[in-house]
This record gives C-alpha cells, structure tokens and sequence, in this order.
C-alpha cells in the first residue's frame, strides 16, 4: 500500500430532505454520526492527514471532530468550510491548500458511512500516486447518479451528470459512486481548472476526469458490488433502511461466531459486542458501547446494555437496563439480573448475585451470593457474601452535598423497607429489622431495630361516609 495518503472526506451539505435541523452527517447510525463511521474507515489506511470540508452546520460538525478521534489513529484530524456550497469540485478547492501535493488523495463522503476499509485501501493501491481512480458500481437504478462514459477500447474517458446527460447516456447503467482518489501532484491543477458551466451551474469534482483524460493521466474503475457499502444518505427512510442492513450484517456475523439469536432481524449492536461460546440472546435487544459476553450467558428479551462485562452463566431476565457509561458495569459468573432491573455506571457484581425486579445497583459491589430481590436501591455501597437485602430498602448516600458509602458486612440479613443512612458500617451477620432507619454503625452479630412502636387503639372506628362524601 502507498505509503504517502491523504484524505478529503465531504461533510458540508444541508441535507434537506433529513427535515432536521442537525447537519445530515451528524445523523446516527448504530448509534454513531454517520462521519464517524467514514472517519473510522478513512484511518484503517493510516493517511498522513485527514481534512473535513464543513458547511451547514459547521460548528457542530467542527465540535464532534474535536470530541472524537478516529478509531486505529490516522494521522491529524482537521476541517475547513467551504461557503456558500457551490459543489462537490468547489468543497475539494477548499481543502486543496491543506493537501501535501504528493502521494494519493482519497475524496471520501460523510453521508455515505459503510464504504468498506478493504475498499478504501483498494482505491489507494490502484491509484498509487499516479492514476486517478473511481469507485463505481452498476444499480438496479441508476436515476440520479453520475454515469461512466467509456471510449470504445472500454477505457473510462468521463462522467456525466444525470441532469446533463442526454437520452443516450441516461441509459448507461454504471455509475460514479462519489468516492475517488487522484494523484496528489496533479489534483491541484485540475482544481484550478474546473468550471461552473453546467445545469447546475456548480464545480463539479467529476470533472476532473476528463481533464486527466485530456492530460493523459491513466484513469481507471474500482467497481464494487455491494450496494450497501456505496449508499448515501439524503432521507429518514434511507438511513433506516441502512441501520437494517447494517444490524442484519452484524447479526450474521454473530451468527457466524455460533450465538445464537432468536430473531436477527430484532437485534441493535450500536458498538462493540463481544461473546463467548453457547450465548442466547432474545429479541429486542440493545448493545452499546462496549459489551462483553461470556461462555454460556443469556440475554432475556429487550434489554438494554452498554459498556458491560458479563461473566460466564450469567442471566440477564427481560426488560432489563444496564448502562456503565465511563465507570463500566461488571457481572460475576452465574448471577443473575432482572427482570426490570437496573445497572448504573460503577457496579460490580461477584459471583451468583441476584439483582431482582426493579433493583437498581450504582457505584456498588457486591460479593459472591448477595441478593436484592425485590423493589430496592443500592447507592455507594459495599455489601458483603451472601447478605439478603431486603424489598424496599435503599441506601440513602446523598446529603445534599456530598455522597457516602454504606458497608455492609458479610451475612447481614436486612429487613424490608429500611433506610440505610450513609455513612455507615454495618458489622458482619447483624440484622437489621424491617422499616428500620439506621443512622449509627452495626456492630457484628447485633439485631438493630429503629422504628416507632405500635399502639393498637381499642374502640376506634373508622369515619362512615354521608351524603355524598366521597363521590
């Protein structure tokens, strides 16, 4: 591969039929804008510099590079406006004084995100510093699109735009996908010599190809036959239709792996899923972030689960949450989480813990066979083996101010409906008496008991209503 690659990645159009205030290439895919998945994809070839031609929207488009850096490095990361838009050959012109002059350019788009790395380094070699080169392909319809005009040695020798092509050439079916690359010591001349003498009255980059012609510049035809990979972006309804196919890839590629998934076509993988061996997951599920599964886990149907290591055997019942966000969320081997359970950033969890139906663990750990079976919160805490806390209770870490830890020793039974106020030590196998509030540390083995005592009034009776009360 050529080692001297520069890249040109188009990010200023409006996007209009998006109806979206936000720039079209800020728009999700997997749950990442569309130019971070072609940024990602322009790295795998290592280039020296990788140059963003910003327009509608700048701003945000200029923050979310500055927020992200692409994946495998890359060389430096920068961007350039190009106002008013006045076509693709324009956009270029504008990234033109960043460019070294040497080596290949690859012209990438930021609304058309899965173009394949073994693509992009595909183009490269073929140019090789020397030849312009074009990515094509043949549509079922090629309505829209530039097409390739070869000579009668088959030789490439133009594109024409649809909206100035005649009947004649309207009806040849290859096309130009947008993405090129050109021999950086010739592309700056080319540039310079484009016009705006067309329907559109823009400076198309296509025209460079008859230029190269005329100065004698070999240009040649990658062709790809992959219509996902060369899909733009102008609509709604094409960006889902590429999230699916997208999904779909995914899921056969887990498939492939062995895992086994009720229904691939209900399945979100919006990161990095990893998974062991023997691993059932359920309709409706979402991953993000990064997420890794173990041997023999399963995922119930429709959680929801991000930047998460699962241990070996783990089940995760339905309609659970987990999101570690920064911190992470680990789960030990054999336990067992949900249904409607959550999981915040900072939980840790030892083996053969049950987390039940709406728990909600945070910045917590817990050790082997703990349990919070039912309707309880566990905020800044550390609980010991094999405690049992019970429904209803919930640390109460926050003052207002400032979060505290409660420490819950091994073996300590607590009741429901207790109000644990941190600070606080709770000592080895003490009990804690339902609808207590602790405020004070436990000693070891102690039943602790806080809660008014109960009177049992004879001869009350309850208010009997009248008239219409209680209507």
């Amino acid at each position: 591969m050529t080692t001297n690659v520069d890249v040109v990645v188009l990010a200023a159009g409006k996007g209009t039929r998006m109806r979206s205030r936000q720039p079209k290439v800020l728009h999700r895919l997997a749950g990442r804008p569309m130019l971070c998945h072609v940024l990602d994809t322009a790295a795998t070839v290592r280039p020296r510099r990788t140059i963003v031609v910003t327009g509608h929207g700048a701003e945000a488009v200029e923050a979310v590079l500055q927020a992200s850096q692409p994946t495998g490095g890359g060389g430096a990361l920068s961007s350039v406006r190009q106002s008013p838009q006045r076509g693709t050959g324009h956009a270029v012109q504008q990234a033109a004084p960043l460019l070294a002059g040497d080596g290949s350019v690859l012209v990438l788009n930021g609304d058309v995100p899965l173009i394949a790395p073994a693509t992009v380094a595909a183009l490269a070699d073929a140019c090789g510093a020397a030849r312009l080169v074009l990515l094509t392909t043949v549509p079922d319809d090629a309505t829209g699109y530039g097409r390739i005009v070869r000579g009668a040695d088959g030789a490439v020798r133009g594109i024409v735009e649809h909206k100035d092509a005649t009947e004649a050439e309207r009806g040849i079916r290859e096309i130009y996908t947008g993405i090129m690359a050109a021999p950086g010591d010739r592309l700056a001349g080319w540039l310079s010599r484009l016009s705006c003498d067309n329907a559109q009255g823009e400076y198309y980059l296509t025209d460079i190809v008859a230029l190269a012609v005329a100065d004698g510049v070999e240009v040649v035809a990658v062709e790809t036959r992959d219509p996902v990979e060369v899909a733009g972006v102008n609509s709604p309804a094409q960006l889902a239709e590429l999230e699916r196919a997208l999904q779909r890839r995914r899921a056969e590629a887990l498939l492939e792996q062995g895992v086994r998934l009720a229904d691939p076509a209900r399945l979100d993988v919006r990161g990095t899923l990893e998974c062991g061996s023997d691993v059932d997951i359920d309709v409706g599920c979402v991953f993000s972030g990064t997420v890794r599964l173990g041997d023999d886990v399963r995922i119930g149907a429709y959680c929801v689960i991000a930047n998460a290591r699962i241990a070996d055997g783990t089940v995760i019942h339905p309609f659970t949450h987990i999101d570690g966000e920064a911190a992470g969320v680990e789960v030990g081997a054999e336990a067992r989480i949900g249904p409607f359970a959550r999981l915040r950033p900072g939980a840790r969890l030892g083996a053969e813990v049950h987390i039940g139906n709406f728990v909600e663990v945070k910045n917590s750990t817990l050790a082997q066979g703990a349990k919070a079976n039912h309707l309880a919160y566990l905020g800044d805490a550390d609980v010991g083996e094999r405690v049992n806390y019970g429904a209803g209770s919930i640390t109460a870490n926050y003052d207002g101010a400032r979060k505290h830890r409660t420490v819950i020793g091994a073996d300590v039974h607590v009741g429901s409906n207790c109000v644990l106020v941190a600070p606080l030590d709770i000592g080895t196998g003490a009990t804690i008496a339902g609808g207590s509030t602790i405020t004070t540390d436990v000693p070891a083995g102690g039943l602790s008991v806080s809660r008014g005592r109960q009177r049992d009034i004879a001869g009350w009776k309850r208010p009997a209503k009248t008239g219409n009360a209680g209507a």
